[in-house]
């Protein structure tokens, strides 16, 4: 048995399969994956991912730790509010986790990692901020919701008084900031606008059951796994993990190597990955032939060598089967992908597959 959301005993009596995910009993879907799918894409779903680990730093010197120990420049978060995408690394440029990090004030900040890696990223985040004077504060006592699709914004503010609302709707992308006892931000990880709310655990049932008597579809772990596929979005131990450096992750651009002066945790490592060129990269692809795509398929890449998708599946959107796959780097068009012994043509696109409810790629 594993751990279990404040919202699990909802999620039971809605008839939601529940799967184990990260050490947590979470919902896989409430009936049909697709419809939840294009529910998000169409209008607006919402997610119990209150496995998430919501951690509080605070100190005098918690910009400059966290300058040490995240990849991307906490600098560029300018004013409270802000927040950012990165990676937090080890000394060799491996990927710990991929996380959203937001300042609360000159002092504060808030990290949303993963839900697999958060006793580790705990750890090690305690370990590392010793030498800083920052208190540490993990925040059990929350839950979160993910409200995503093109209404979500607005059936969300439709929860809010008139004032309250009004600053929800005027976030802008990767913004937060607390409403109430709720911090909501700007942010997701569907390819579709929308809002993550931070709440307590004790007002998570009252607010899930408020949306969905407006109409927002209570969705589930699979449908959130294909929305974040077709966005180009990769998921934390499949696309990339601690064996897996960002250059190599299609995370490069997260990696933030100015100032020169900013001696992050595994940078050193990096630096020496650049400046010998990474000799894998992550890529898109789209099946042309029959079948499905899955991760581990072997992928041929003709006269380059081999590679192995690290997420695939079908897409509800393209109707296709796609995939993120990690192959040499200078692969070209098209690969053979391996599936039940056969090889299968499939094109090399960019991600993202679909976003903003409309496919990006033909």
């Amino acid at each position: 048995m594993g751990r279990r959301t404040a919202l699990f005993d909802l999620h039971c009596a809605s008839g939601a399969r529940i799967v184990d995910f990260g050490g947590w009993d979470m919902p896989l879907t409430y009936g049909s994956q697709i419809a939840e799918h294009h529910a998000v894409r169409r209008a607006a779903g919402v997610f119990d991912v209150s496995h998430m680990g919501v951690i509080d730093l605070a100190g005098a010197r918690t910009r400059e730790f966290l300058q040490r120990l995240l990849a991307n420049d906490v600098g560029k978060l300018e004013a409270p509010g802000r927040m950012l995408y990165g990676c937090m690394l080890n000394e060799l440029g491996g990927i710990l986790d991929d996380l959203i990090v937001g300042r609360l004030d000159d002092t504060r900040f808030r990290l949303v990692v993963n839900a697999g890696t958060r006793a580790a990223d705990l750890a090690w985040i305690r370990r590392h901020a010793q030498g800083f004077d920052v208190e540490v504060d993990e925040r059990a006592e929350f839950a979160m919701l993910a409200i995503q699709g093109p209404e979500a914004r607005a059936k969300t503010a439709a929860l809010l008084s008139g004032a309250e609302a009004d600053t929800a709707l005027r976030l802008q992308p990767f913004h937060g900031t607390g409403i109430g006892g709720w911090f909501v931000s700007r942010t997701g990880y569907t390819g579709e606008d929308g809002f993550e709310v931070i709440l307590p655990a004790n007002d998570a049932e009252r607010v899930w059951r408020e949306l969905t008597a407006r109409g927002v579809v209570p969705c589930g772990l699979g449908a959130r796994d294909t929305l974040r596929l077709e966005a180009g979005l990769n998921l934390y131990g499949s696309d990339m993990d601690e064996t897996t450096h960002p250059y190599e992750s299609g995370l490069g651009w997260t990696v933030a190597l100015e100032p020169q002066a900013r001696r992050f945790i595994g940078r050193d490592a990096l630096e020496t990955i650049d400046a010998a060129h990474p000799a894998r990269r992550l890529i898109g692809l789209l099946l042309e032939d029959r079948g499905v795509l899955r991760s581990h398929q072997r992928v041929i890449v003709p006269g380059r060598g081999e590679g192995a998708i690290t997420s695939g599946g079908f897409s509800p959107t393209l109707e296709r089967s796609i995939a993120l796959a990690r192959v040499p780097a200078l692969a070209g068009g098209v690969v053979q992908v391996e599936i039940r012994g056969k090889l299968l043509d499939a094109r090399v696109v960019k991600p993202p597959f679909a976003r903003f409810g409309k496919p990006l790629v033909q």
